[in-house]
């Protein structure tokens, strides 16, 4: 896939604002064509290819991926180079400078897939409840490779405002999903409903959760994170997930 943009994408003042203050902003159709068709391409092929894995080892689940319901496919991009482009784009590049400054490492990358009518919804987290131990917060864009509404199982964001905190709460574990809920308000958060192609972004410390998938066709999202600094492990001997060099005094040292 080579780096392709329709038409240049300008982060506002009134965006930048907003992640600062309320912990995300939307980029409405981002993406172009090309690189929506490649990567639901990707998205599909490495989808079949977890559920032919799972088949083999007759696992209905793995973490919280859940056999045709939900699905979870994480750093690929290490045996699969062309989604470099994505990834290293300018686009992300922007995103990185407007929300974490003039360094950026790229953190972590996944595909995340719900089926038609069974796919599952995903509980109140923060990005930052997973790994578990307080840090520097990330940042997420999570770009929707199809049309997303609350019928297919959008993201809803709390405002950090709404949530009361910008910091990393303890959650707790879901036994029947696994999954990880660290908020338990009544506040239904913002909803993103959006076309193809549009990039929800938000901090690693947002609350957001999404809804199950009650349509008649798959939602499919790719994720990609961003940090201002290597994230390692809570004994600091390792790095917690990737920590590739993405942006150095604001400029691209990795472009594929």
């Amino acid at each position: 896939m080579t780096e392709t943009r329709a038409k240049p994408v300008e982060i506002t003042e009134a965006q930048k604002q907003q992640y600062q203050e309320e912990g995300y902003f939307i980029l409405e159709s981002a993406l172009d064509d090309g690189q929506l068709e490649y990567i639901r391409g990707e998205c599909d092929r490495l989808r079949l290819e977890m559920e032919a894995e799972m088949a083999r080892e007759s696992e209905k689940s793995r973490g919280i991926t859940h056999k045709g319901s939900r699905y979870f496919i994480s750093n690929r991009h290490r045996d699969n180079p062309s989604l470099r482009p994505y990834i290293f784009s300018e686009i992300m590049a922007e995103i990185c400078r407007s929300t974490l400054g003039e360094t950026a490492y790229l953190f972590h990358e996944q595909f995340v897939v719900k089926g038609p009518e069974v796919g599952m919804k995903f509980g109140w987290h923060q990005d930052s409840g997973y790994v578990g131990f307080d840090h520097r917060p990330y940042m997420s864009c999570w770009a929707a490779l199809d049309d997303v509404s609350d019928e297919n199982g959008t993201v809803y964001i709390l405002p950090f405002s709404r949530a009361g905190t910008r910091r990393r709460q303890d959650h707790r574990i879901v036994d029947e999903t696994n999954d990880k809920i660290g908020y338990f308000g009544d506040d239904p958060g913002v909803p993103v409903v959006a076309p193809a192609g549009s990039i929800a972004v938000f901090s690693s410390v947002s609350f957001h959760r999404s809804s199950p998938n009650t349509s008649d066709g798959w939602r499919r999202v790719y994720l990609t994170q961003y940090s201002a600094e290597p994230i390692l492990t809570e004994d600091g001997t390792r790095n917690w997930s990737n920590a590739e060099p993405f942006l150095v005094e604001g400029e691209r040292v990795t472009t594929e």
